[in-house]
């Protein structure tokens, strides 16, 4: 069965919300990836990524966000993840991107 991937994106002022559906993979992340390049190069302040209706994430989505949030923090600005499912939080903890990344309950 394919992965299905979906990314809403919405600027509230200078923010940009991304919302994600779906699973990211070795399948869907070039999608995820060629969304996130695009918010990161034109956004002027942070990135909130709601994760309430993401099922999976595996490395190479991680390794993703990690790029994303490399490029963001140069400009000053960060990248906010909220609404995660408790499989995709123990992989943060796991991984200690929790540490790294600004994670809302």
């Amino acid at each position: 069965m394919e992965s299905v991937l979906k990314v809403i994106k919405e600027s509230i002022g200078n923010d940009t919300q991304i919302i994600l559906t779906g699973e990211v993979d070795i399948y869907t992340s070039q999608s995820l990836k060629n969304e996130l390049n695009e918010v990161v190069s034109y956004c002027q302040g942070d990135v909130y990524i709601d994760c309430k209706e993401l099922s999976y994430i595996d490395s190479t989505g991680l390794g993703i966000l990690v790029g994303a949030l490399k490029e963001i923090r140069k400009n000053n600005k960060d990248i906010y993840i909220s609404n995660i499912r408790e499989n995709i939080r123990k992989l943060f903890i796991i991984t200690g991107l929790d540490k790294l990344f600004k994670i809302a309950e």
